[in-house]
């Protein structure tokens, strides 16, 4: 049985607790320790409880509290080469790293983690999905376009942690900067709704219990226009889709 909760998703932070039997695991850490040990606090977790992190880039909203989190509660950190070389500040402090490669599955207790490449302008980002020999968890946040492999290796999922960072009207009428938005916008950027929509058109979602809709940009996106996004692509509620808060994050969910 995998479980799943986020302590925040968006720009100011991020942080995926991801639990199967007696394993808890950390995708990445965009909070202070001390802020993750109270957003850890309300999920009923202690940092003494994980037994590692695993990073997805070195964006400072993904990483801003691995180092410091893993070198007081002494925790092994998993990430890429790229990873490591790019999110040098605090690494030769850590306790334990594993540089691992973004096409070989590795396990951390009760867990099967499978990264996979993504698109996304950093050294060597990848993203997860998270196994326990029953169910998947697939988490795609963080890339600008969809690539072959990320269809094969979220193809059926049971649970889905899937980016809605923009819609493309909201990004077109903002103030950020031409270059900002043709980065956001671009191939190496961040997912739109109707990216992540046309994603789930392509993928077997039969199995599909549980779907969050994540890394939501808060001025350049609704949550409502996530949700209609991606209910439309299923053919579903709307009121069936959740949506990750930045502060909030969400609740635990279950894989049965």
């Amino acid at each position: 049985m995998i479980r799943f909760a986020s302590l925040g998703s968006g720009s100011r932070g991020n942080a995926l607790l991801v639990e199967a039997g007696k394993t808890k695991v950390l995708l990445d850490c965009g909070f202070s320790a001390r802020m993750t040990t109270a957003r850890l606090a309300r999920l009923g977790t202690v940092p003494d409880d994980l037994a590692a992190i695993v990073v997805t880039h070195e964006h400072a909203d993904h990483v801003a509290g691995v180092f410091a989190l893993a070198r007081h509660y002494q925790l092994t950190v998993y990430l890429t080469h790229g990873t490591y070389a790019a999110a040098s500040q605090g690494r030769a402090t850590l306790p334990a790293c594993r540089l691992i490669n973004g096409h070989t599955c590795f396990a951390i207790g009760g867990l099967e983690v499978w990264p996979f490449p993504v698109p996304h302008d950093a050294r060597e980002p990848v993203q997860y999905a998270f196994r326990d020999g029953q169910h998947c968890l697939g988490v795609l946040t963080d890339s600008g376009s969809i690539t072959p492999h990320i269809v094969e290796v979220l193809g059926a999922c049971d649970g889905l942690v899937l980016e809605c960072n923009h819609d493309h009207a909201l990004l077109a009428a903002s103030r950020y900067p031409v270059r900002l938005k043709q980065r956001i916008a671009g191939r190496f950027g961040h997912l739109e709704n109707g990216q992540a929509a046309a994603f789930l058109r392509q993928v077997d979602t039969r199995r599909l219990q549980h779907l969050v809709a994540a890394h939501l940009s808060q001025e350049n996106n609704r949550p409502e226009l996530a949700a209609r996004a991606l209910a439309s692509a299923l053919g579903c509620s709307e009121d069936w889709i959740a949506v990750a808060d930045q502060d909030a994050g969400f609740d635990w969910r279950q894989l049965r």
